[in-house]
């Protein structure tokens, strides 16, 4: 299952988190977030890394229970994955600062809480064959942004609750989103 998060969702260390109109329930998803540099149609996984420009640490905000009511309809995800302030982004990494992306260490704590604190070398599909896959059918762009999956721990949030987030990579800087 794949899905696309409109630009205007993108929000950077600053600008809070606002839960979306008749939300109930809002999860946190810590996320690897591979940005595109080079562009590609049916892109093979053996080639896939070389059009990789770098990586950030993102959030992929899941307004749960609307979510769970388009499955039920068979309906899109768009108001559920899509909204305002849906996917909080740090800083570009470049892609020679990661040493591993098949074994990257990321973590998001809540109010000082650690909730997620997992491994890519758990993840379902890795960045190689996510990067081919969506390649089939969709063009990838420079500066595309592909979110490759959350570690166990996914949770709600609620207003004025503080998540921090990062990667187990030296030197490289976490971030901090408040929800309002």
């Amino acid at each position: 299952m794949v899905f696309i998060k409109p630009l205007s969702v993108y929000i950077t260390q600053g600008t809070p988190i606002k839960i979306p109109l008749g939300c109930k329930k809002l999860n946190h998803e810590v996320e690897v977030g591979v940005i595109i540099g080079k562009p590609g149609f049916q892109i093979t996984e053996s080639n896939a890394m070389k059009h990789i420009g770098g990586y950030t640490v993102s959030l992929d905000m899941t307004a749960a229970d609307m979510l769970a009511e388009a499955r039920q309809k068979g309906l899109p995800w768009t108001i559920g994955k899509g909204f305002d302030t849906a996917c909080p982004v740090g800083d570009f990494i470049p892609k020679d600062r990661i040493e591993n992306i098949k074994d990257l260490g990321l973590w998001l704590k809540i109010n000082g809480e650690m909730k997620q604190d997992g491994n890519t070398k758990d993840m379902v599909f890795d960045v190689p064959k996510l990067i081919s896959f969506m390649s089939q059918y969709i063009t990838l762009e420079e500066g595309d942004l592909i979110l490759t999956g959350s570690p166990a721990g996914v949770g709600p949030v609620k207003p004025g609750d503080i998540i921090t987030c990062g990667m187990h990579v030296p030197g490289v800087a976490e971030v901090t989103f408040k929800v309002e």
